[in-house]
């Protein structure tokens, strides 16, 4: 019997973790190495070797409306793309107001989580802890990992021959980075164009004399704001798309993304993507097209090898005079402070059951949270996590036997290196993956049943945002406020822009409607024939 839980951290997945525990009457004790709350987003000048945090300018990718905790929205009046600052505004208040603090020890480090003895009949483990210069021994009935998976920071120097025998320049990880004041009047090559590659690469360009951004990818660039100036994510991650996505050829979906893609500015034109490539990421960034147009920032492809101030690319072409090369190519997870035995078998989220449990264990007493990259907000996705994590702990929910558990890690496909840019088995489907552990959670609203007790509900929650209160709707830990949440969040997003309200503002929920009417045709359509060929992927899909 689960009663005792220790949570490995206390950032977002480690704060919701405290929280279902709580809820299921559990006793969670939380450690948190550093000195205060928030995980990556306590942002602090210090570059402290042991934690990594954003830096000084970052601005959330996702909207508050679809970044958080599911029983608990933004203030109305916070900004829809947050700071860091709010982003850890919000997190105090989530901790003061579900009183999360008690459960937290602060300066308290892990050192090893190791399996009791008797670990096969009572599921057992032995945390041990070092606070102030003491250490200390526990035992814990179940272990919440909440550390994610910005680690170690991946720096692939052995790939740039000449980076550490030849180059004089300065080189650093982007995990150094804080602000761009030291990089005035600096020559910069920014490697690597994820999305803190492309958000590093336009700050720099306010003060570098030349940034250069070198990618060996395709890569799409989105804007935050969507048509009609909305929340991009709150336009598209809709369960109406999903299914969509779901129903049409790939070929056919690529085909319609890439247009839509092109449809900002042409991606082959500026050298970032061609529409021919299967192979693609994508990332957000509102002025790196302008970057790139005005020649602040240059794209260059790999480099092949680098001499004592410049680099040569694979094109043939030098670039001259680098100062500084900075690398923006991602991190490493790891569990240096699991037992060899189980930390040993984490290649990478395929390798557990649901990308949560050690499937190999004898009793699914240890989690992880959080080691997921979704097409929408981790955050929510951890939250979810905790929330089926705490139920299985506390006997409400049973899970497979390890063997069955075995076979179905087994039929994934084959992990890939631990490389941050070839781990595309760490991305999923935010709809997707949400609606899997919510259906074992017991918690997946259903759309049909709510199309014959609550249609306008419904119909918000198919073609609208498929926002987080969705899945306080049924199920444990319901929340009362979820419908109210879902029928207002347009609301929410418009209020921090009424700042000035001009008399000819035209309604909103008029315009709404508008671009919903051939949406709901469609899906009638759709449905039409679904209800025909009474396919039950597709039935799950709603």
């Amino acid at each position: 019997m689960v009663r005792r839980v220790a949570v490995i951290g206390a950032g977002a997945g480690g704060l919701a973790s405290v929280k279902c525990c709580l809820e299921e009457g559990l006793e969670p004790t939380c450690f948190e190495s550093s000195e205060d709350i928030g995980g990556v987003w306590r942002y602090t000048d210090s570059r402290d070797s042991r934690r990594v945090s954003v830096y000084r300018s970052v601005i959330t990718n996702t909207s508050k409306e679809m970044s958080c905790f599911s029983d608990f929205p933004f203030p109305q009046d916070f900004p829809n793309y947050l700071s860091h600052g709010l982003v850890l505004e919000y997190f105090r208040m989530y901790a003061r107001h579900f009183d999360l603090l008690r459960h937290v020890r602060l300066q308290t480090r892990v050192l090893s989580v190791r399996k009791r003895p008797d670990f096969a009949a009572s599921g057992q483990w032995e945390v041990v802890t070092e606070a102030g210069g003491v250490r200390e021994s526990h035992v814990f009935d179940a272990v919440m990992v909440c550390t994610g998976h910005y680690q170690e920071p991946y720096l692939p120097l052995a790939s740039f021959p000449g980076i550490e025998s030849r180059f004089q320049g300065q080189c650093l990880h982007s995990r150094e980075y804080r602000d761009m004041q030291e990089f005035r009047g600096k020559r910069v090559l920014v490697v690597g164009i994820g999305n803190t590659g492309g958000d590093l690469s336009v700050e720099l360009s306010r003060v570098a004399a030349k940034v250069f951004l070198s990618t060996r990818s395709h890569t799409w660039v989105l804007s935050r704001v969507s048509e009609h100036g909305f929340p991009r994510d709150m336009v598209g991650t809709t369960r109406f798309n999903h299914l969509l996505e779901w129903l049409l050829p790939s070929a056919l979906t690529r085909r319609i993304k890439f247009r839509k893609f092109n449809s900002w500015f042409n991606h082959t034109n500026y050298g970032l993507a061609s529409s021919k490539s299967s192979k693609f990421k994508m990332i957000i960034n509102d002025e790196l097209p302008c970057c790139l147009l005005s020649g602040t920032v240059v794209l260059k492809p790999k480099v092949k090898e680098f001499t004592e101030s410049s680099a040569v690319f694979e094109d043939g072409t030098t670039e001259e005079n680098i100062d500084v090369v900075l690398f923006a190519t991602g991190y490493n997870f790891s569990f240096p402070f699991l037992e060899e035995s189980v930390g040993s078998t984490i290649n990478d989220n395929r390798s557990l059951y649901k990308c949560i449990f050690p499937p190999q264990l004898e009793k699914p007493t240890l989690a992880i949270i959080g080691l997921i990259q979704l097409t929408g907000s981790i955050m929510v996705g951890a939250e979810m996590q905790a929330r089926w994590v705490t139920g299985v702990f506390a006997g409400c929910y049973k899970l497979p036997p390890p063997s069955r558990m075995m076979a179905e890690v087994l039929k994934s496909k084959p992990p890939v290196k631990k490389n941050p840019s070839e781990r595309e088995n760490l991305k999923m489907s935010f709809i997707g993956y949400m609606d899997k552990i919510a259906a074992c959670a017991g918690v997946k609203p259903s759309v049909l049943r709510l199309l014959l007790t609550d249609p306008r509900l419904a119909l918000a929650i198919f073609f609208g945002p498929c926002s987080p209160y969705q899945y306080r709707l049924v199920g444990r830990g319901s929340w009362n406020g979820a419908r109210a949440a879902i029928l207002s969040q347009w609301q929410r997003t418009l209020k921090p822009l009424r700042t000035r309200v001009l008399g000819d503002s035209s309604d909103s929920w008029c315009w709404m409607c508008l671009l919903a009417l051939p949406a709901a045709l469609t899906a009638a359509f759709l449905f039409s024939k679904t209800l025909l060929g009474r396919s039950p992927a597709v039935e799950e899909a709603w």
